[in-house]
């Protein structure tokens, strides 16, 4: 049961992250109102030219290997810094909506929590 669990799990984040990293290349998502601040930085992130798609690309790839179950640990690796950023970015400029990046960081750490015996050879002697 709780393998289905984190199945269906892991492939409703992965889709939510592949679906993000698509609206930062095709737009078909509005943008929601934010705060004055967090407007300011993402008009910076946008104004640089390569973070929006560096992003789109992590969340893309690691949106795919989450959703594989056997690729599952590596996508939670790869997603766990842009989840960090989201969740610190609403925390910090946004808080009204941090509510929805709290859900996200915690079904990432999850994740990894259930793979940990994947990761276990990378800190072992």
């Amino acid at each position: 049961m709780k393998n289905k669990i984190v199945l269906v799990i892991s492939i409703l984040f992965g889709v939510m992250m592949i679906n993000s990293g698509l609206n930062k290349f095709f737009m078909f998502m509005p943008m929601p109102a934010m705060s004055a601040e967090a407007g300011g930085l993402m008009f910076a992130f946008a104004a640089s030219g390569w973070m929006f798609p560096l992003i789109a690309l992590g969340e893309i790839v690691g949106g795919i290997l989450i959703a594989v179950p056997k690729t599952r640990a590596l996508g939670a690796i790869v997603l766990f810094p842009i989840v960090v950023g989201i969740f610190l970015f609403h925390a910090v400029l946004d808080p009204p909506t941090v509510g929805m990046s709290i859900v996200l960081l915690a079904i990432n750490l999850f994740v990894i929590w259930d793979n940990k015996a994947k990761y276990m050879p990378m800190i072992s002697k």
